[in-house]
């Protein structure tokens, strides 16, 4: 009878460090924003998971503590029961006693060991990392029950080992918070996309985003020598003929030149105001945005949506005008580009060939460049590929050829000075 007690307790020191084990690792894998959802549904289990999440530190502790304390009761009780079940059956092979208690020790050693390690840790930690949610729910209750038991003990256990940390001069696990660098939240992105959690189109916007905070206004903007103008000294027929033609729905207005930009006008004023009989612009001017050219492109939207304005005039370090930026231009940062009823005329900035070479618009920029052929092109205060071939040729003319580490670079149309198409393969 005495044996069989030994033995049921063996088995419940066991279940128990599973259970500890188990609840170590659940809570430790669990992901803290899929319990608040439910919480937020109304679970209870998932509040009582999220007691345990936000006080890491404590219940870690505690599950230290409840497996340190039957791992001593297992190795107290376990091989001392075992070894009164061996010995009888070992003396039947009539060695000599120490012999005898020496194989029956090392048996009854290896049992509880191989019992203690399979059943009360491998195995529970394996299922706990794969199943954490289940494991968290449904093991939270009975943890946070043990803990409430054995406070003072954890108290003074895990006070002491704080104390101990601080004098490293190191935090504890409840001062510190568990961040991700960019790097790592990219690397998760990317596993989740592979593992098919989220789709292409999804991993594909948040990659962007990453981006968007290292891009600046002047990288994207529609450069000074691009810029579709009004200019107030013009008459009204003109104005409306340029209108017709260029067809855009805001437009800078200026005095004489692009250096004096006075406002922005919206085309629909056109539709509602008899603009003829008024004979001047001027009445539907509306003040402009202006900002410096290297503003991050986050922070001038912030800018814009304060302003509640479309499009922002770009001033470079000399007080010029350098270009215009309007809230689609940064939209497609994140989203890609986007074309509507008017943009058939567009050209694409890059264009595969059916070479297999590929074709460049003058003013694409090195950072995409860079991102769609996996290089990396050395681009300080250059923004185009126009820009970075005059870098290193100043002289370059239609069939000058530039040579990177791993592409080729043709210049195939210019235009007053201007590089305006360029082929691109790969070097040989």
């Amino acid at each position: 009878m005495e044996i069989t007690i030994k033995l049921l307790a063996v088995a419940i020191l066991i279940v128990l460090t599973a259970f500890f084990v188990a609840s170590e690792f659940a809570i430790v894998k669990v992901r803290k924003t899929r319990m608040e959802a439910r919480a937020a549904e109304g679970d209870k289990k998932a509040k009582k998971a999220l007691k345990l999440i936000n006080n890491l530190d404590y219940y870690l502790s505690a599950c230290q503590l409840g497996i340190t304390i039957t791992a001593l009761g297992l190795g107290w009780l376990g091989e001392p029961t075992l070894d009164v079940l061996l010995h009888p059956l070992i003396d039947q092979f009539n060695l000599p006693s120490g012999l005898t208690h020496t194989i029956s020790f090392a048996i009854a050693f290896f049992i509880i060991t191989f019992l203690h390690v399979v059943l009360g840790e491998l195995a529970p930690k394996t299922i706990a990392i794969q199943k954490s949610e289940v494991i968290t729910l449904l093991l939270a209750r009975p943890l946070i029950w043990y803990s409430k038991m054995m406070y003072p003990l954890i108290f003074l256990l895990n006070g002491s080992a704080n104390v101990l940390v601080r004098l490293f001069g190191l935090q504890t696990a409840k001062e510190s918070d568990e961040v991700h660098s960019e790097d790592e939240l990219r690397h998760i992105l990317t596993q989740s996309y592979q593992k098919g959690e989220i789709n292409r189109s999804e991993y594909t916007y948040v990659d962007r985003i990453f981006e968007f905070d290292n891009r600046t206004a002047k990288e994207i903007m529609i450069p000074r020598t691009e810029m579709e103008v009004l200019d107030i000294n013009d008459s009204i027929k003109t104005i409306i003929r340029e209108m017709r033609t260029n067809r855009y729905t805001r437009y800078p207005v200026v005095d004489d030149d692009k250096d004096h930009v006075l406002g922005i006008i919206h085309m629909k004023e056109f539709f509602y105001e008899d603009v003829e009989k008024q004979g001047s612009l001027e009445p539907f001017i509306r003040p402009a945005l202006k900002v410096f050219e290297n503003v991050p492109i986050h922070d001038l939207l912030v800018k814009m949506k304060k302003a509640r304005t479309h499009m922002a005039v770009l001033m470079d370090e000399y007080g010029g005008t350098a270009g215009i930026v309007t809230v689609e231009d940064i939209l497609e940062e994140i989203v890609g580009e986007i074309r509507d009823e008017f943009d058939h005329e567009e050209e694409r900035e890059i264009k595969r060939l059916k070479n297999g070479h590929f074709l460049l618009e003058g003013k694409t920029s090195i950072q995409d460049i860079n991102e769609f052929f996996d290089v990396n092109l050395d681009h300080n205060d250059i923004d185009t590929i126009s820009g970075w071939i005059y870098t290193r040729d100043y002289d370059a003319r239609e069939g000058t050829v530039i040579t990177s580490d791993q592409l080729q670079f043709k210049v195939v149309d210019m235009e007053d000075g201007q590089i305006k198409k360029v082929e691109v393969w790969e070097a040989t």
